[in-house]
């Protein structure tokens, strides 16, 4: 490639990066806003909204929410998503594409499908309007990506490995916990880092799933921006770009660290 391809082509990825991240430079600096309504560029600096944010009880039990139910469904979501790759990697199951194609639909179907078919599913049980409901439905959106970011580990996992362990007499749970445990680690924190950020996000599900109780920080914030647009919603937007952008350098680093011990295996 010439010189003046290379050129446009990092001109049009700037560009690109800059669409992506303009509404960033927005919501940021409108959440330091001294004022109490929406002027860019803020008239004066202040604290205000997030101690808002930090006060308000509504505000508070949204976070708890979001926290309790993010965790326990990233728990379930990476044991089920490392037995399910495990499996799939493991056995010659027949229809076996078919079976990846089903677990991998939470992350290709419509996710108003989901919650519209997961809350005719859990009202008979008892478990709309709960945390555990929610918990439930997280861990099932979450579980495609741990089951990805596994599959992905396993590719580089040398299976001799498992033999000599059989053979120095080591049984399936010692074997999968001292050899191959160690080495797809890093693949399955990269799961749950994505299946927490997924939850993180989620909206739709809690507005169809979840009662008064069971409010998260992004139905929170939809919540507000029908009823008044106050920055209170920027500081809790700013909160979680600055998780998700944690989870997405953690992710990476976690990525990195995974490719360098599949090279360090392979010589």
């Amino acid at each position: 490639m010439s010189a003046i391809g290379r050129l446009l082509w990092v001109v049009l990825a700037a560009a690109t990066a800059l669409f992506l991240i303009a509404p960033l430079l927005v919501v940021v600096p409108l959440s330091f806003s001294s004022d109490s309504f929406l002027e860019f560029p803020p008239p004066g600096l202040s604290l205000r909204w997030y101690e808002a944010l930090w006060q308000s009880p509504f505000w508070r039990q949204a976070g708890l929410n979001t926290l309790i139910i993010g965790a326990a469904a990233t728990a379930i979501a990476s044991v089920l998503g490392t037995l399910a790759a495990i499996g799939l990697w493991l056995a010659p199951l027949p229809g076996r594409r078919a079976i990846f194609a089903l677990i991998l639909s939470p992350m290709i179907v419509p996710v108003i499908i989901t919650a519209v078919a997961l809350t005719f599913a859990f009202a008979p049980l008892g478990l709309a309007a709960s945390h555990w409901g929610l918990i439930l439905a997280h861990a099932a959106l979450g579980a495609p990506f741990v089951v990805v970011t596994v599959l992905a580990t396993l590719s580089g996992f040398d299976r001799t490995l498992l033999r000599a362990a059989a053979a120095c007499g080591a049984g399936p749970v010692t074997a999968f916990r001292r050899v191959m445990l160690p080495l797809i680690l890093p693949g399955v924190v990269s799961g749950a880092v994505f299946a927490f950020a997924t939850s993180l996000d989620e909206t739709v599900v809690v507005l169809f799933l979840g009662g008064p109780e069971q409010r998260t920080l992004p139905r929170q914030m939809f919540a507000g921006l029908k009823d008044t647009i106050e920055l209170t919603i920027l500081a809790a937007a700013t909160v979680l770009i600055a998780a998700s952008t944690v989870l997405l350098v953690a992710a990476r680093l976690l990525a990195a660290r995974s490719a360098r011990l599949a090279g360090g295996a392979a010589r």
